[in-house]
């Protein structure tokens, strides 16, 4: 019993006047050469019209589009892209493949316009995923375009195509190359190993180069594969690399997934900061929260079906429609996000008829709604459940996905100051009525947003409110004293 009184005296004496205990010191920062060589979000121009874009498109093709998921009346369960590790294939069937692959049905200036018409701000293309394919005809491998049937470089038609028709254009580059001699996963160990390491160093840092040099339009580059153990001990190579790249082209945007830290941190460093310019670990996640972004830039890229992202002929999974893809855009919009949306063409070079619908609905959804995603961010306020706030130049954007059944949408602001002047639907710009919730001062920042009975629509809409509404999650609404 001495003993327990002892305790809670000393707990109760290392506690502070207030009763609570005292919070837990800072974690110690730790000095690191190769961590985030930078705090904050970049201020650019070029990062800003990233960030202003909303809605991107990811393109996943190469020969994994010549199998199709399937083989010898087998179906792959995988991702399309991956087939070449599913053991009913041989390696060296799989690395043939290219011979076969004529995509003569191809069409850059048709992808380019049905992006347009989607609404998409820029584009990201797989120039080489990890079977080592090349989609360009690259001067430092054989295993490339040139030397397929079809011969022409690719690359060089969706860059013009797509900066055509105004579209950023990134470039997606797998560290991963099954097809390269020296490609390893393991840190390697060997004289002969270190040897034919340094030999794929050198050929992939030629190969980043190659594409920068051949397409200056460029407006950045989108890594994978980086995990391995080996990229990830090269750590202070791929950080000049990084910077190197950086200095080729002056605002180029790198993504978190290129690189560790010296202690094999990826995306974040020891130091919790974020690594190069925007957060890559939402891959088909969203967050629930604001909080959980920490602040800085992110993207989200959402496949159709659960993992489809290279041709897969059979959609094995439940494959989203145009509703849930919109709902997700706002989401990520919502919270200061892009969403991109992944298409996986066929082996002809066609992008299959469902995702062709969707980006047709999606763009007859963006043509109305899209002043509510460009260029718009997030908005402190607190969430409804009636869909999503986004906020640019005075006006909030209400994006509503469950209509209430009483039709008013409501909506908590920080107060008599943050009042809306007017509100309106912005498809045909339709006057609404603002409903104070009352008097008292627990109600006084509620107002509901009266949508008319007789307005019909079987889509999500969006209400805007004009007015300089400065938001705060932490209202005075139903907190009561107790």
């Amino acid at each position: 019993m001495k003993n327990i009184l002892l305790s809670l005296a000393l707990t109760l004496a290392l506690m502070p006047s207030d009763g609570y205990a005292k919070p837990a010191p800072p974690k110690q920062r730790v000095e690191l050469k190769h961590g985030s060589h930078r705090t904050g979000m970049r201020t650019d121009a070029d990062m800003q019209q990233w960030r202003d874009s909303g809605l991107g498109q990811f393109i996943h093709w190469g020969v994994y589009a010549v199998p199709g998921g399937h083989w010898n009346g087998k179906v792959f369960g995988g991702a399309g892209e991956w087939i070449r590790v599913w053991n009913e294939i041989p390696h060296d069937v799989y690395d043939n493949f290219y011979k076969q692959f004529n995509p003569t049905e191809f069409d850059a200036a048709k992808w380019a316009k049905l992006a347009k018409e989607m609404g998409v701000k820029y584009m990201i293309f797989t120039t080489k995923h990890h079977d080592g394919f090349c989609m360009w005809p690259s001067k430092y491998t054989d295993y490339t375009i040139a030397n397929s049937p079809y011969k022409k470089d690719i690359v060089k038609e969706l860059v013009d195509a797509y900066t055509k028709e105004g579209i950023d254009v990134h470039l997606y580059f797998s560290i991963i190359d099954w097809n390269h001699k020296g490609y390893m996963s393991g840190t390697p160990k060997t004289p002969e190993q270190k040897a034919a390491y340094e030999e794929f160093k050198k050929f992939t840092r030629n190969q980043l180069f190659e594409l920068l040099e051949k397409y200056p339009e460029t407006k950045g580059l989108w890594f994978d594969g980086s995990w391995d153990a080996s990229w990830k001990s090269e750590y202070a190579w791929v950080d000049q690399l990084g910077q190197d790249l950086r200095k080729a082209k002056p605002g180029l945007i790198i993504g978190s997934r290129f690189r560790a830290d010296e202690n094999g941190k990826r995306h974040y460093d020891t130091n919790g900061d974020l690594i190069d310019d925007y957060d890559q670990t939402w891959e088909r996640d969203l967050p629930e929260t604001y909080d959980q972004v920490k602040g800085v830039d992110w993207d989200c890229c959402m496949t159709v079906p659960e993992n489809g992202w290279g041709y897969h002929a059979t959609w094995l999974t439940y494959a989203k429609n145009s509703y849930d893809l919109i709902d997700m855009i706002m989401h990520a919009n919502s919270m200061d996000g892009n969403f991109v949306l992944n298409f996986g063409p066929d082996a002809k070079g066609n992008i299959r008829p469902e995702e062709t619908k969707l980006a047709k609905e999606i763009g007859a959804w963006m043509k109305v709604n899209g002043e509510a995603v460009y260029g718009a961010h997030h908005a402190n306020l607190k969430p409804q459940g009636w869909g999503y706030y986004t906020q640019k130049e005075g006006k909030t954007y209400l994006s509503v996905f469950n209509r209430p059944i009483d039709n008013r949408v409501k909506v908590v602001l920080p107060g008599s100051k943050g009042a809306p002047e007017k509100a309106y639907l912005l498809d045909g710009k339709t006057p609404l009525e603002i409903l104070p919730g009352g008097k008292n001062k627990r109600n006084e920042n509620i107002y509901y947003i009266a949508i008319p009975q007789d307005y019909k629509t079987d889509k999500p809409f969006v209400i805007v409110l004009e007015g300089e509404i400065k938001g705060s999650n932490k209202g005075k609404y139903q907190q009561a004293l107790t």
